[in-house]
C-alpha cells in the first residue's frame, strides 16, 4: 500500500477524527474546517467516479457527467482494478444502507 510511507501519528490523528464522527452533519463540518470547497469535491467526484464505472458507464459519459478529467477517472480505475478494493467496500455498504431505509 502506497499508504505505508505516509503511516504515523498525524495520519492516525486524521483517520481517529474522521471515525470519531457520528452523523452526517459533523461530517460536512469537520470537512468543511479541514479542507477546502475543491479538495471536499474532488474527493466527492473520485467516489462517484468509481461508482459510475462499477455500473459499467463510459469514460465520455462519466466524463460529461461529473466533470472528471480521464486522468482522474484512469486513476480510480486503476484503483478498482488493482487496489485495495475500499472503493468497492465502501459503495456496497452505503447501497445496503440506502436500501434499508
Amino acid at each position: 500500500m502506497q499508504i505505508d510511507k505516509l503511516r504515523g501519528k498525524a495520519l492516525d490523528q486524521l483517520f481517529e477524527s474522521v471515525l470519531s464522527l457520528k452523523d452526517m452533519e459533523e461530517c460536512y463540518r469537520f470537512f468543511d474546517d479541514l479542507c477546502t470547497m475543491n479538495e471536499i469535491q474532488s474527493l466527492a467526484q473520485r467516489l462517484e467516479v468509481a461508482r459510475m464505472l462499477r455500473q459499467g458507464k463510459t469514460y465520455h459519459k462519466i466524463e460529461s457527467e461529473t466533470g472528471a478529467s480521464t486522468a482522474t477517472i484512469s486513476r480510480v480505475k486503476r484503483c478498482l482494478n488493482f487496489g485495495n478494493d475500499t472503493y468497492a467496500m465502501v459503495l456496497d455498504r452505503v447501497h445496503k444502507e440506502e436500501e434499508a431505509k
